[in-house]
């Protein structure tokens, strides 16, 4: 009897191992339906940083990637 009762904890922590072993694979790599589009770079005239052009400052003379930047290239 004690034999049995030791084979079903040790079976009970195996599986319980195993499925949060499971469940932390599926966390590491989650779906979130579909890829994001690619974005359009552009090129910081001063630095010559690449970066989205949703993330560029928009200057008179073209994209920043800083409100410095922009700053000291137009004056």
């Amino acid at each position: 009897m004690k034999y049995l009762l030791i084979i079903a904890v040790v079976f009970l922590a195996y599986h319980f191992w195993r499925k949060s072993r499971a469940t932390d694979k599926k966390q590491v790599h989650p779906r979130r339906g579909t890829p994001a589009l690619p974005e359009d770079m552009v090129s910081c005239p001063v630095c010559a940083l690449h970066l989205p052009r949703a993330e560029a400052v928009a200057g008179e003379k073209g994209l920043y990637c800083s409100a410095d930047h922009r700053r000291q290239a137009e004056g």
